[in-house]
């Protein structure tokens, strides 16, 4: 699935040199929300034998994924979002708990902090970029939010929960050809994600109209 990469990559590029900055309603980054509450796994660096078997698990239920009915979906990311969480790093975890707590208490200054330190630490973290990018998001930094979702699919192209947030932010911003597509992007990966189905048929005669 590296070709959801291509497109989204481009799109990003041009949305973040725009410098989009607008306001409105919160709507959670797909499945970013669910996975606050889990509780980061301390595992070995993804290079040596066990983070290359942890990858292979996660293509193997990402196959998984797209092909089973929604009872099972959600189970299924779930467990992929806890192997994403894991970063390999004890500091990292601790930093990615810190960051989650502090948003959930709705202290996005203390989070933006423990975000930013996160990324810092572990650049090819890609749940730092993740969590930054929904608090950008939700302080009405739409420009930094894009930014950092570029980084999140630069390193994880098949990051579901990022390109369903891309696909929120671009409906938000007026985007709604653009907007459906990232829908699509979604469902080519998880297409049980929550949102997902009414977000597509709302956009579809905007998105069909544009292309007459």
């Amino acid at each position: 699935m590296i070709y959801v990469m291509v497109n989204l990559k481009q799109l990003l590029k041009l949305t973040v040199a725009a410098s989009v900055v607008t306001t409105g309603v919160f709507l959670p980054f797909g499945g970013f929300g669910n996975a606050f509450a889990q509780e980061a796994v301390v595992t070995e660096p993804e290079h040596d034998s066990k983070g290359s078997g942890k990858q292979q698990e996660v293509q193997d239920m990402l196959r998984s994924l797209s092909s089973v009915g929604p009872d099972q979906a959600g189970h299924v990311a779930q467990r992929i979002r806890h192997v994403w969480d894991a970063s390999g790093s004890a500091t990292a975890d601790y930093l990615l708990r810190r960051t989650r707590k502090a948003f959930e208490a709705g202290d996005l200054e203390a989070a933006l902090e423990h975000a930013t330190a996160l990324v810092d630490h572990a650049p090819d973290f890609s749940q730092g970029w993740a969590e930054r990018a929904r608090i950008y998001y939700m302080s009405d930094l739409y420009g930094p939010a894009l930014g950092d979702l570029e980084q999140v699919l630069s390193l994880n192209p098949q990051h579901f929960d990022a390109i369903m947030g891309l696909a929120i932010l671009l409906e938000e911003i007026g985007k709604a050809k653009d907007a459906y597509e990232a829908y699509l992007q979604v469902k080519a990966i998880h297409p049980h994600q929550a949102g997902l189905t009414e977000a597509l048929q709302r956009l579809e005669p905007q998105a069909r109209g544009q292309e007459l």
